[in-house]
């Protein structure tokens, strides 16, 4: 699949990193989709471009990154993108039951026990996932193609799932709003009148649904969210051990490159990558609960509650988007958590 590009050419990519491709496509177990080599470098590159943007990554930080990868979820995720028939009966019979399940529980957070409804917003999925072909081209446009398995897959649905349901939300109380006044007096402006037909609210929600990644709507409760994270992690940061936080700042703020800061410390490079992938894992499962668990009052604030499991994949899912935290300032301080792990 095609797909444009800021990162290194699809020739120049699959050349540079030549042996690494053959490993990673092995490890996928692309062969039980027939997924060809070619097909699953672009989807390996479109990854890389996401994780680095406009960046000059060395070598070895894309090695690294592209080995930590949710491999098999991507192998699948690209196969369906690609229309492989035995890749979408494996993910139907696999994820159907279980987007069901996360639907009612994105629902229920609404106040809401239809269970049909849910199961509606789970299958409406399944047009996207598969594609659109967009006006003008000839080529089918998957959703998948936005999965560059950086988490499970079943993860990235559960956000996707929680996304839609809030834009359907925001769709249904603009609607309710113009449906109310038209019962009364039309909207106006200035001399002109305003109604929106139950044809044109249909074709709003269509639209919404089928361009949703060309055209976000803005989640009202993103900077909430994102808010909440930052304190998370910054707690996080602060309690961390005075090594892992010298070793993050190195990577992350500095940019050294593995094999500088192994040669710095007098350690093997994949001694290293051990000690930065443990780190980051444990960081993630100290933010998730506190995300989950919440903040007690403090310093004349109230107490935050806790955000639920699909508030919290939103969260994470926010993050990886355009979302300026200050690393540097965040390693940089040190103090006492706010909510300490229970022992």
């Amino acid at each position: 699949m095609t797909h444009e590009s800021t990162f290194a050419p699809i020739e120049a990519f699959s050349k540079q990193y030549a042996h690494l491709i053959e490993w990673l496509h092995s490890e996928a177990n692309c062969a039980r989709w027939g997924l060809a080599r070619s097909c699953f470098a672009e989807a390996l590159r479109r990854s890389a471009e996401k994780r680095f943007g406009g960046g000059r990554p060395a070598t070895a930080e894309v090695e690294v990154y592209l080995k930590s990868l949710h491999l098999k979820d991507l192998a699948l995720a690209c196969a369906c993108a690609e229309g492989v028939e035995e890749a979408w009966e494996f993910f139907v019979a696999r994820f159907r039951q279980e987007l069901r399940a996360a639907a009612r529980a994105i629902v229920r957070t609404s106040g809401s026990s239809d269970d049909a409804r849910a199961d509606e917003l789970a299958d409406s999925l399944y047009a996207e996932l598969y594609g659109v072909t967009p006006t003008g081209s000839a080529r089918r446009k998957s959703l998948f193609e936005y999965f560059h398995g950086r988490s499970k897959l079943s993860t990235w649905l559960r956000a996707v799932l929680a996304q839609r349901h809030a834009d359907l939300q925001r769709t249904a109380r603009r609607t309710v709003s113009l449906e109310s006044d038209e019962e009364g007096a039309p909207i106006t402006s200035g001399s002109t009148s305003w109604r929106v037909s139950s044809e044109a609210r249909v074709r709003q929600s269509s639209h919404a649904l089928t361009h949703h990644r060309d055209s976000t709507p803005v989640d009202p409760d993103r900077e909430r969210y994102l808010a909440r994270l930052d304190g998370a992690l910054s707690t996080a940061f602060a309690s961390l051990p005075p090594r892992e936080r010298m070793l993050l700042a190195c990577y992350y703020v500095d940019q050294l490159t593995l094999a500088k800061i192994a040669s710095t410390l007098g350690e093997h490079e994949s001694t290293v990558s051990r000690q930065l992938d443990r780190t980051r894992r444990e960081l993630r499962e100290v933010v998730t609960q506190t995300l989950l668990r919440g903040t007690p009052a403090r310093d004349g604030h109230g107490p935050a509650p806790g955000l639920d499991e699909a508030q919290v994949v939103l969260a994470f899912e926010y993050a990886l988007e355009d979302w300026q935290f200050d690393l540097s300032r965040a390693l940089s301080k040190r103090e006492a958590a706010v909510d300490p792990p229970e022992e």
